[in-house]
């Protein structure tokens, strides 16, 4: 299973938010510096209203989401490359995730310290980006010390190290310019290696906003929510989702109907954790397809440009291996008709093959034989 880390400043309501996402009070959340050592892990169901239609369309017996793992990682402070705060652990910890989900704080609370002695998310995320970006230049350099070497030699693993230091040669000055790996242009052939190098600035990364329990309404009028989302998208391309840790951390406790009622006195109809619980689902390159009948509808995990033998395989492995067909229909589709005869009627329930490229909502029927 994928899994995102969540990461940030100390006191920016990291803990807060992984027991809001994981519906439990797993992580210790407290007003201090290090509240949390040690990583906390815990799944996380993805919130997605397709299911019920497709449930109540198939009069289902019982509904099964998709679930991802999020990782609720140790404060990072400034410095942290260099050992300061819990940095040793912190970045082993990053490194071990497939994700970044940063939390930046955007509220003013003196009851709640900030380890800067003020609030300004910008700064925030360039500590934290500087302090990853100079971990990876440590482990660049030292890699191109080693590959140096082996490039000295002769035979295969001269050559192979040679093709390893030219990408390690170009990945130095960009990293130096202060620039996050992920930004780096690499050709198709060189991405496996690339990959190899388990850089904490390759992993994607989002940031999640997180305001004040009274501006969760009007968050796009808080000036460090637009700052922080035009710094996402200048700078990496990426999204800011806004939450508020604090409703969320209201939330568990609470049965769904009391959530909705407790959501719409705040002005707001759903909760900022199932948006960036799905954002996050996203930026780990996964997609949705759905199986439907009497006895479940169910969501499946597969990767962006999985074909539909892989996405068979992934109910079981017999289904890839004696892949025939798959029947399949787009989810927009069949809520627009409303059943899957009149899909069918429509012409709208089609038999695709081995090649076709299965897309996020589609719902499938598999036909194999072992």
């Amino acid at each position: 299973m994928l899994r995102a880390g969540i990461v940030g400043l100390p006191n920016v309501g990291k803990s807060t938010l992984f027991n809001a996402m994981t519906r439990s009070r797993k992580a210790q959340a407290a007003n201090y510096p290090f509240c949390t050592i040690d990583p906390n892990v815990g799944v996380v169901t993805v919130p997605d209203e397709r299911l019920q239609f497709l449930a109540e369309m198939s009069k289902a017996a019982k509904i099964i989401p998709t679930v991802i793992e999020m990782v609720d990682i140790a404060g990072l402070v400034k410095g942290a490359s260099q050992g300061e705060g819990l940095g040793n652990q912190f970045l082993t910890h990053i490194r071990e995730v497939d994700a970044i989900v940063q939390v930046v704080r955007c509220f003013e609370d003196e009851n709640i310290h900030h380890v800067s002695g003020s609030v300004d998310p910008l700064r925030d995320i360039e500590v934290i980006n500087t302090e990853l970006v100079l971990a990876d230049l440590g482990s660049v350099q030292k890699r191109i010390e080693k590959t140096q070497k082996t490039a000295r030699g002769t035979g295969n693993d001269a050559k192979a190290a040679k093709v390893e230091l030219a990408l390690l040669e170009r990945l130095l000055p960009h990293l130096d310019s202060g620039k996050p790996a992920l930004l780096l242009e690499v050709p198709t052939e060189e991405k496996a290696l690339f990959k190899s190098f388990c850089l904490l600035t390759s992993k994607p990364t989002l940031f999640a906003c997180n305001v004040a329990e009274g501006d969760l309404a009007n968050a796009d009028a808080n000036p460090w929510v637009q700052k922080v989302r035009q710094y996402a998208k200048e700078h990496l391309s990426t999204e800011a989702v806004v939450i508020s840790a604090q409703i969320e951390a209201d939330l568990v406790d609470l049965s769904e109907a009391e959530a909705a009622d407790y959501l719409k006195e705040l002005g707001v109809s759903e909760s900022g954790v199932g948006g960036l619980i799905r954002a996050t689902y996203h930026l780990l390159g996964l997609r949705t397809y759905f199986t439907t009948g009497e006895k479940e509808t169910r969501a499946w995990t597969i990767h962006q440009g999985d074909t539909a033998p892989q996405a068979a395989g992934v109910i079981h492995s017999d289904f890839e291996r004696g892949f025939i067909a798959a029947e399949c229909a787009a989810y927009d589709e069949l809520k627009r008709l409303g059943t899957m005869a009149k899909a069918k009627e429509a012409g709208k329930w089609r038999i695709e093959g081995k090649e076709y490229v299965v897309a996020d909502g589609d719902v499938l029927e598999f036909r194999f034989n072992v």
